[in-house]
C-alpha cells in the first residue's frame, strides 16, 4: 500500500483524488470504477475536513491506497474529532430538493460507491476510515 500524508484543507482534494485515482487506474480499474473510487476518496476527506478537524487549522490526512488480490482498499486516517458511523441518519434522497438540508450525502455516497465502508476510532490511532472496492 502507497501512504501519503495532505494537510487538511479543501484544497487538498484534488491531489487525493488524483492519488487514488493513478492506483485505481495502475490496477485495471475502468474509467468510471475510477472514478467512483475518487469520488468517494472526495467525500471522505471532505467529512474529515469538515467535521473532525472543525476549528482545528493544522490537521492532517494520512490516505493509504492499494490492491490486495482483487479488492483496492483506501484508508484515511485523522486525528479529529470521532464519531459513530450507526449515529448518522440515511438521506431522504425521495424528499423535494428544497426541502432537504445541504449535505449529508457523504457516507451515503461513499457506501453506493464503494463494495464496502468501516470506521473505527480510537485514542491512540485516530479515526480510521477503510473503503473497499472490489474489481469486477
Amino acid at each position: 500500500m502507497q501512504t501519503v500524508q495532505f494537510p487538511a484543507k479543501f484544497e487538498f482534494l484534488d491531489e487525493i483524488r488524483e492519488f487514488v485515482g493513478n492506483i485505481a487506474r495502475e490496477n485495471g480499474f475502468n474509467d468510471k470504477a475510477v472514478y467512483n473510487i475518487q469520488l468517494a476518496a472526495d467525500e471522505a476527506a471532505s467529512n474529515a475536513i469538515e467535521h473532525a478537524y472543525n476549528g482545528i487549522t493544522d490537521g492532517m490526512l494520512e490516505i493509504s491506497c492499494g490492491m490486495d488480490a482483487n479488492n483496492l482498499t483506501i484508508l484515511l486516517v485523522d486525528h479529529g474529532k470521532s464519531f459513530a458511523l450507526s449515529d448518522v441518519p440515511a438521506p431522504d434522497i425521495h424528499a423535494d430538493l428544497g426541502d432537504r438540508k445541504i449535505g449529508g450525502l457523504g457516507i451515503f455516497l461513499m457506501r453506493k460507491l464503494m463494495d464496502e465502508v468501516e470506521y473505527h476510532s480510537t485514542a491512540r490511532a485516530g479515526n480510521t476510515l477503510k473503503m473497499t472496492k472490489r474489481k469486477a
